[in-house]
């Protein structure tokens, strides 16, 4: 995956976490001193072997410009882009293999097409959430200033919803509330957890999901 416009050469910061609902990690390089520049991987078992590399990049408010996700596995290949300009998304994506049919092997549905069918629909997220990446919770942490609020308000947003490892690309309301104690309540339909982050908004502790290692 290259680079965009050699805006993500150099990244001083690093944090690894390991799954906690199957065989996996993500590591992340990272720079946050002017919003977000990130270079990551992910690697997981389930639902079928395969390995993901994305770049993200947000401005100086930490709304989201670009992400940039590629996924692979043994006999596919799949790509989307989301670039964020004047309120509005772009999205791009292709394809190679036939992850659908090894995801019907493996007894899952079979896997919709990367990219967004209908784009128009994520025009009010201004972040972007990776499934399975904890990394993604810093976005709407850092942006709304939810760590430092005196007071416990919940706030409820639209993301652009990237799933794995399918790339499918769909509007998710999610809400987050600062409940004390370094935690942060989140959730999506009926799922809630409970998070621990640290003070710069990374999550160290994601119920189910994933333990930050270092």
């Amino acid at each position: 995956m290259a680079d965009t416009g050699g805006e993500m050469a150099t990244l001083g910061r690093s944090a690894l976490w390991r799954r906690l609902d199957t065989t996996g990690t993500e590591h992340v390089l990272y720079d946050d001193s002017q919003g977000l520049r990130a270079r990551g991987t992910i690697i997981s078992a389930d639902p079928v072997p395969y390995v993901c590399q994305f770049q993200l990049l947000t401005d100086e408010t930490w709304a989201t410009r670009m992400l940039e996700v590629e996924a692979e596995g043994a006999g596919w290949r799949r790509r989307v882009r989301l670039e964020r300009a004047a309120g509005r998304w772009r999205v791009t994506a292709n394809e190679s293999g036939r992850l659908d049919q090894l995801l019907a092997r493996a007894g899952r549905p079979g896997a919709a097409l990367p990219g967004a069918e209908l784009p128009e629909e994520l025009s009010p997220a201004t972040d972007v959430d990776l499934q399975f990446s904890p990394l993604s919770t810093m976005l709407p942490l850092r942006r709304l200033g939810l760590l430092h609020e005196p007071d416990t308000v919940p706030h409820t947003i639209t993301a652009a919803w990237v799933l794995l490892p399918e790339l499918t690309v769909l509007p998710s309301e999610q809400t987050y509330r600062a409940i004390g104690d370094d935690k942060v309540r989140y959730q999506s339909g009926s799922f809630a957890a409970e998070l621990t982050v640290d003070p710069d908004g990374l999550v160290r502790h994601y119920p189910g999901l994933a333990d930050r290692v270092v």
